[in-house]
């Protein structure tokens, strides 16, 4: 299984946690709720949802469209919701448990700090300090590639080059305030609040 159809796999199993959803319901969520997925499209969803009924973690339920009586005049096809199994559960529960490289990366790390909610304090404090090790690692690589070639870049690229290493920046400094509010114990703290 790619890397990309495992977050996928991850994110869907993650929603369908919440309640049981059909496949536009999906998608809208993959979309608005996880940014990651944007391009994300309904070639990619439905094998994976197929694939996931396939293994036992998901079961389809047809639920008419409209009125029952519309719906038998009309010969409108039922929609297909996806509910998650007992097992469904259980792969969900193992894969928000796993804390190792893959959950650091980029895609991935998006994908899992959606469902920080869900994933117990130990496993969200290896994620979040991974994450951090990585980028400072990536930041570091940065760092030298930009001393070596500083003399030959033009304006435009070193500029490119300065507003990636700020990105990075920016996402150790977010990093480092999670962990010391995971440390603290203050997990639920509102938009905008700040702890003195």
């Amino acid at each position: 299984m790619s890397k990309r159809s495992g977050i996928l796999e991850f994110a869907v199993l993650g929603l369908l946690r919440e309640s049981p959803m059909h496949g536009y319901e999906l998608r809208k969520r993959l979309n608005t709720s996880l940014g990651v997925f944007r391009a994300f499209s309904y070639g990619s969803l439905y094998p994976c949802l197929k694939t996931l009924v396939a293994q036992g973690w998901l079961v389809e339920e047809s639920v008419p469209e409209g009125d029952p009586p519309a719906t038998a005049l009309a010969g409108r096809r039922a929609k297909i919701v996806y509910r998650l199994t007992a097992s469904g559960k259980e792969h969900f529960e193992e894969l928000l448990a796993a804390s190792g490289p893959d959950a650091w990366e980029d895609e991935h790390f998006a994908a899992r700090f959606a469902f920080f909610g869900q994933t117990s304090k130990d496993v969200r404090m290896r994620v979040l300090e991974g994450r951090r090790s990585r980028l400072e690692e990536r930041l570091e690589r940065m760092r030298a590639s930009l001393a070596r070639t500083r003399d030959r870049l033009d304006g435009y690229t070193l500029e490119l080059q300065r507003h990636g290493m700020e990105s990075v920046e920016r996402e150790v400094r977010w990093l480092n305030e999670l962990i010391e509010t995971e440390r603290a114990g203050r997990t639920e703290r509102r938009a905008g609040e700040r702890d003195d």
